[in-house]
């Protein structure tokens, strides 16, 4: 079992900027993928962005050419850069993390039954 733990997260207006991060109790080299999702109150988990073991990453449309993932191997640590954040993205944001699925990206986005790793997650309040 890996422990993620998730920081970041805030109050913020709309336009505005984060920087989530999630450590890993465990090398994230030896992880096929790490993911961010998130979870608006009565709404379905969404997977947002996800970058494999090859450094291949994918995004949701909603983060697409605003959020940039990425994996800092050294210090066990993935990040989400978030910009321009819009009231919408408003949620609880989770790191999430497979070790022996062999998950692309992708399919990580897609499938979070699929990711045996989870953290407690992060709030993200944007305002307008």
């Amino acid at each position: 079992q890996i422990r993620l733990t998730e920081s970041g997260g805030g109050s913020v207006q709309a336009g505005g900027s984060l920087r989530l991060s999630c450590v890993a109790s465990r090398d994230t080299q030896s992880m096929d993928v790490m993911a961010w999702f998130r979870q608006a109150p009565g709404k379905e988990r969404e997977g947002v962005a996800a970058i494999d073991k090859h450094g291949v990453t994918d995004y949701a449309a909603s983060a697409k050419g605003r959020w940039i993932i990425s994996l800092d191997n050294a210090k066990y640590t993935l990040h989400l850069q978030m910009n321009d954040l819009k009231p919408e993205d408003t949620a609880l944001y989770y790191c999430a993390a497979e070790r022996y699925r062999g998950l692309t990206a992708m399919e990580a986005l897609t499938r979070p039954a699929d990711l045996g790793s989870w953290g407690q997650g992060t709030q993200v309040t944007v305002s307008s």
